[in-house]
């Protein structure tokens, strides 16, 4: 995971640590301004998805389970609470093809973590991921987009963070958990180009803007000043690089029509999806799943009046 712009928050009832990720991307593509920069994970280290896949993910237990859709093979992605990837785990597939032939397959393991099977079909129409055996098999269905395969999104991934930073404030709720049991809900506000506040519910707080920052433990402690170096760049997209961009759908948010997003960040690593608004390409909903980092938020207002000030 990359090193972080602020620092990792801890919460009463927590047993671990959840992170809160504040990048500063001067470009879709290359590293957060600010930040030092964790190597790109290298094969076989980190299961990443193969190039030419549709990719999708979700939560299992403190697991990151993310599957790819590629011509005429499936491969499934087990990433645990440490960031390596998780063998030895019973892990088959279950193709639908647009006749309604369900094809089983056994995972092969591909690499730590990685599990991949050959299907013969150029059509599916879902893919079951189960983990497990008998009472302890976690079963996980996706459904994919049709027609297959989906467009290429690389193109407007890019335009959307060209979106984002042209914002000047931005308002956003956030759903942070490591684990089914381990949750953070936070509200966030930022100023361009350098202002930020957050509120964790009965956690801390903090309020940066520019070169100079204030913290509290608890909404009832005392605020500490500190310096911010570097400033903060914000509001920025979360991603550091984009690979495997995919629309996969469309939909309505908030009585608008978005355009859904799927790809795979190989820097930090993680899996994205977007809801991004047809219109002007503005991040709607966005949800993230990494290592031990299951991130959901909603984007909202956009340039509504907003000053960000020393706390008293």
């Amino acid at each position: 995971m990359k090193q972080l712009a602020l620092p990792v928050l801890a919460a009463v009832g927590l047993i671990g640590l959840l992170i809160v990720v504040f990048p500063a991307g001067s470009d879709d593509s290359t590293a957060p301004a600010g930040t030092a920069q964790s190597p790109a994970p290298r094969e076989p280290s980190f299961p990443a998805p193969p190039r030419d896949a549709v990719v999708f993910a979700r939560e299992d237990g403190a697991n990151a389970l993310a599957l790819a859709v590629g011509p005429n093979a499936v491969q499934a992605s087990v990433v645990g609470p440490e960031g390596t990837g998780v063998s030895g785990l019973p892990l088959s597939f279950a193709v639908t093809t647009p006749t309604g032939l369900v094809i089983p397959a056994e995972g092969t393991p591909c690499g730590p973590g990685c599990y991949s099977a050959d299907v013969a079909t150029a059509m599916p129409r879902r893919v079951a991921v189960a983990v497990g055996r008998g009472t302890q098999q976690r079963r996980f269905p996706f459904v994919l987009p049709r027609p297959w395969p989906p467009p290429d999104a690389t193109a407007l991934v890019r335009r959307s963070g060209r979106a984002w930073r042209r914002l000047k404030t931005l308002v956003w709720r956030e759903r942070l958990a490591s684990s089914p049991d381990r949750v953070l809900r936070t509200i966030y506000s930022a100023v361009a180009p350098s202002s930020l506040s957050y509120r964790i519910a009965g956690g801390p707080q903090a309020v940066v803007i520019g070169r100079r920052r204030w913290d509290r433990a608890s909404p009832t402690a005392s605020w500490q000043r500190s310096s911010q170096v570097p400033p903060l760049r914000q509001p920025v997209p979360f991603w550091s690089a984009v690979r495997n961009a995919h629309v996969v759908g469309s939909g309505i948010v908030r009585g608008r029509p978005v355009w859904r997003v799927t790809f795979f960040d190989p820097r930090t690593p993680a899996w994205f999806s977007l809801a991004l608004d047809k219109q002007t390409l503005r991040t709607f909903e966005l949800r993230m799943v990494a290592t031990a980092h299951f991130m959901h938020h909603v984007y909202g207002p956009f340039n509504a009046p907003l000053t960000l000030e020393p706390p008293r």
